[in-house]
């Protein structure tokens, strides 16, 4: 009896330690995992796990540090950036990581052939070149003062040449060949990705407390649309974690034995609607203003998120960097009265029905949002503010595997979106560039002037100037009403006990960054 129980608890013990795997749920899949390619939050939080990027960014979201370069230097002029790269990264088929790779990636990533919507973030580059195997000279035309910041992105994963001119189209859809701490294993879009251990990683940056192997042989993350599935999965332990907490289950999920609750606040996230402002109907300044006027961002946030998220009336947080402190007695709230007054002397009548209309055109444009259970809530409540004023707004809702692509047409009136920022000049980058068009820039802004100041601020050698240039984008596109901004979102992140307390990672909204730290409890 005695060796019965022995070796039971050796095969127990065995059982363990082979199960250091998990389940990640959350809410949407991305179009791809091509980084060059996608702008979807599902797509990064996968990417960081599979690749590397020159730079990293520490959880303070400040603090830049090592990467794939282990240092680099600045020219005075800041145009010049030469990198060293480690001799000892290996992608996951074995081959050794060279600057070849570094200069590939990044090239490909700003060619106009590769279509990318974030190709501004490597800056008006001169060229990448690889000097020898392991440095990489960086040349721009002009400096870039975001541009480390925005290396540590996604979109900056060095890539394998090899792998995409192998799997062409497919490149990111069947396959991705990366250097990071877990390797592709299988993607079935709309359901899972699995992702496997890369045994060789030992690259990580200082600031992990495992700089590699990863500790978890396999992660599989589980797309579960409905909040109560998600809710149910974490309480049960079919999931050891997920970001995609449902605020409705918050408190629940806290008082749970087994389930973990951590949050940041370190994380700029915002919600908004924006208005393709060529279309008709929405390309009247009154219709964008009352629309403004005509939604309840503080009760949205009350009643739908239970208070966790804050009400925003402003396109990034006021307290992000460069923010323009004289918008904030100038930001539009609530006021349904007097969108009606600005509509009515608009020209906008109300029909029989109650819907407005100008010269024979319905007042009921067309919003693009993504399935699922957050954007679901938050479009049919906006959908129901704007009846109030007569406005009759249509949704749409696309999966993500096509939402990206319906999102890059001129189909569209209106359309919902979030986006992670550091401060005021990456979001301003990201959305406002006529260049940009048409997406991420989805407005269809096209103002010489915003083009002008936000070159200003991203060529910026002080804070004054880059604060100023930024300052006054900020004022233009508020005073024209082009978005519809709802909320601010913290990071919130609901975890197993059974796991090591998490640091919620902010990059681009991802939480859980590269999961090196990703450790069941000893």
């Amino acid at each position: 009896m005695k060796r019965l129980l022995t070796t039971t608890a050796i095969l127990l013990t065995a059982g363990i330690a082979q199960a250091a795997e998990i389940t990640i749920v959350r809410e949407v899949d991305s179009n791809n995992y091509d980084p060059h390619k996608s702008t979807a939050r599902g797509a990064s939080e996968v990417l960081f796990m599979m690749g590397d990027t020159l730079v990293s960014l520490a959880p303070d979201m400040q603090t830049i540090e090592a990467g794939i370069a282990e240092s680099w230097e600045v020219s005075e002029d800041g145009k010049t950036y030469t990198f060293k790269i480690r001799d000892d990264v290996t992608f996951c088929d074995g081959k050794k990581l060279t600057a070849e790779d570094v200069a590939y990636s990044v090239n490909r990533w700003i060619d106009p052939e590769t279509k990318s919507p974030v190709g501004w973030r490597a800056g008006e580059v001169e060229s990448v070149t690889a000097l020898d195997d392991t440095t990489v000279e960086y040349k721009l035309t002009a400096p870039f003062s975001e541009l480390l910041y925005q290396l540590t992105q996604s979109f900056g994963t060095i890539i394998d040449k090899e792998n995409v001119e192998a799997l062409g189209a497919d490149f990111g859809v069947t396959g991705f060949n990366g250097t990071g701490p877990f390797c592709w294993g299988e993607w079935t879009p709309r359901d899972k990705m699995i992702l496997t251990k890369h045994e060789a990683y030992t690259w990580g940056a200082p600031f992990h407390s495992n700089t590699g192997p990863a500790s978890m042989d396999k992660i599989t993350w589980q797309i579960v649309p409905e909040e109560n599935t998600r809710t149910v999965a974490v309480i049960t332990g079919q999931s050891e974690v997920t970001q995609y907490v449902p605020y409705i289950a918050l408190e629940q999920l806290k008082a749970t034995p087994g389930v973990e609750v951590v949050q940041s606040d370190l994380a700029f996230w915002t919600y908004f609607m924006g208005f393709k402002i060529d279309k008709e109907t929405v390309s009247d300044p009154a219709v964008r203003t009352a629309i403004n006027l005509a939604v309840n961002q503080e009760a949205m946030a009350e009643d739908l998120f239970f208070g966790v998220v804050q009400p925003a009336y402003s396109y990034v947080s006021q307290e992000a960097l460069d923010w323009n402190r004289d918008l904030d007695d100038k930001l539009l709230k609530y006021d349904p009265e007097k969108a009606n007054q600005i509509l009515d002397d608009a020209g906008w009548v109300r029909g029989d029905d109650g819907v407005r209309s100008k010269d024979g055109v319905r007042l009921a444009p067309t919003a693009y949002v993504f399935a699922g259970s957050t954007w679901g809530k938050i479009s049919e409540a906006v959908q129901a503010y704007l009846r109030e004023i007569g406005v009759d707004m249509q949704i749409e809702a696309y999966d993500a595997t096509v939402a990206w692509g319906k999102l890059a047409t001129q189909e569209f009136d209106m359309f919902g979106m979030s986006f992670p920022y550091v401060s005021s000049g990456d979001a301003l980058n990201l959305y406002f560039r006529s260049e940009n068009m048409p997406t991420p820039n989805r407005m269809n802004w096209n103002d010489p002037k915003t083009d002008e100041l936000l070159l200003a601020g991203a060529t910026a050698l002080t804070d004054e100037k880059r604060s100023s240039s930024y300052g006054e984008v900020l004022e233009i596109v508020h005073d024209a009403a082009v978005w519809l901004p709802l909320y601010h979102e913290p990071m919130v992140i609901a975890q197993s006990d059974k796991l090591e307390t998490i640091v919620p990672h902010n990059i681009y909204g991802s939480g859980l960054y590269k999961g090196l730290d990703l450790k069941f409890k000893e």
